[in-house]
């Protein structure tokens, strides 16, 4: 565990030039994926991403190639990964969460809250010690709305949900910074990014307004080691834990989400409007898996 974790701390503490993002070489690696959402990377040596239109997980292996990971996956939209390499998935066609083992077994782990079906889960995130956040907005019609609230939730290891925002606005991308203590939640319609405290039992406090207008409506977005932001959009925007911009990574299509890979979690990958690209950098990422 402490291998996992000491890189991390390290890159975090030491002084560093700012990272001249403007300069970087972004990479297109695939094309075709008109849905494309929800990078994560496994620690077996791999990229997940979900085709919320083509109804697909894929997964991308490093000089070999995209092929599909799970189909019929109703509409997967945000991934992450747990300690025990388990998958955790948002299924907005289904309205609900779902837990992949890594023998391929899914089950589903939320459809409702207080008897009633979510809207359409959006991404989620898994602390070290297996607090999951998700996010709960609405970007498609439907037929029959059970909730009357766009939610951001909180779901204890051993069980009990409970609501912790009830923005005005839709929330979507969700983070954690790197010593899972501040939990970030990004706004689409009110483009910002709202902080909130976390103690140890995953309760949230001091909810704030940490970035108030971004450049463009966020998507998803990940946490450096440094904790800076990096929010995806009409392009990358990187901000310090502070809120202050650091920079702007520029696409040759919007983003709509990004996880750090690679052994070292220094690659990039960012999932387009219709493609798959990757971008090397300085600082990894922070990973709680």
């Amino acid at each position: 565990m402490l291998s996992r974790i000491i890189p991390a701390v390290l890159a975090a503490c030491l002084p560093g030039p700012a990272e001249d993002y403007s300069r970087l070489k972004v990479e297109k690696i695939a094309t075709g994926f008109p849905g494309a959402e929800g990078p994560v990377w496994s620690r077996d040596g791999y990229l997940l991403f979900s085709d919320f239109e083509q109804k697909i997980i894929f997964r991308y292996d490093p000089g070999k190639g995209v092929t599909p990971f799970r189909t019929n996956s109703n509409g997967a939209n945000g991934n992450t990964l747990d300690r025990r390499g388990r998958l955790y998935t948002c299924e907005y066609v289904s309205r609900r969460i779902t837990r992949t083992s890594k023998s391929g077994k899914v089950e589903v782990l939320l459809d409702r809250f207080e008897g009633k079906r979510f809207n359409a889960p959006n991404d989620i995130v898994v602390r070290r010690d297996g607090h999951v956040y998700f996010t709960d907005p609405l970007f498609t019609p439907l037929d029959r709305r059970d909730l009357d609230f766009w939610g951001v939730y909180h779901l204890a290891p051993r069980g009990g949900l409970e609501v912790i925002a009830k923005p005005a606005g839709r929330p979507n991308g969700i983070a954690l910074s790197p010593d899972g203590r501040t939990l970030y939640v990004a706004n689409t319609d009110e483009q910002n990014i709202r902080a909130y405290d976390l103690d140890r039992r995953g309760k949230t406090a001091n909810e704030r307004i940490l970035i108030a207008k971004l450049p463009s409506r966020p998507d998803g977005m990940r946490v450096d080691a440094r904790g800076n932001l990096f929010v995806t959009g009409r392009h990358i925007s990187v901000y310090s834990p502070l809120g202050q911009e650091l920079g702007r990574i520029e696409l040759p299509e919007p983003a709509r989400n990004c996880a750090f890979g690679d052994a070292d979690f220094r690659t990039l990958y960012i999932t387009g409007k219709d493609s798959l690209f990757r971008v090397r950098l300085e600082t990894p990422g922070a990973i709680h898996y």
